[in-house]
């Protein structure tokens, strides 16, 4: 089974930018759609943006429309979380997940996740 790593996780100050890379292990990764969720303390994972294995289906939740871009590029295993205009209530753990089909907006719904990275945004 492919694993993923995450990374590109730090402190940003609220209006900053953060790239998040998650790389699968192995070429497997090509063939699954990848979520990006986040958690923070005390709430549920959230879905936050999700691409399909060639990348042409792409799809957001709205508190980061116009915010973050997702993208991949297969030639590297890696899926990236383009974060933009950062504000403090995107703090949270981001994790990426990978399945194979189409992507959901349901973290259950995903079979394979990487350990996650933090996201801190001070205002």
């Amino acid at each position: 089974q492919v694993q993923l790593v995450e990374s590109g996780g730090g402190l940003v100050q609220a209006g900053g930018s953060l790239r998040l890379s998650c790389v699968g292990s192995d070429t497997t990764i090509r063939s699954y759609a990848v979520g990006w969720f986040r958690q923070a303390p005390g709430k549920e994972r959230d879905f936050i943006a999700g691409i399909s294995w060639g990348g042409g289906g792409i799809d957001y939740a709205d508190s980061v429309k116009g915010r973050f871009t997702i993208s991949r590029d297969n030639t590297k295993n890696t899926v990236y979380l383009q974060m933009n205009s950062l504000k403090s209530e995107d703090t949270a753990v981001y994790y990426c997940a990978a399945r194979r089909g189409t992507y959901y907006t349901d973290f259950y719904k995903y079979d394979t996740w990487g350990q996650g990275t933090q996201v801190t945004v001070s205002s």
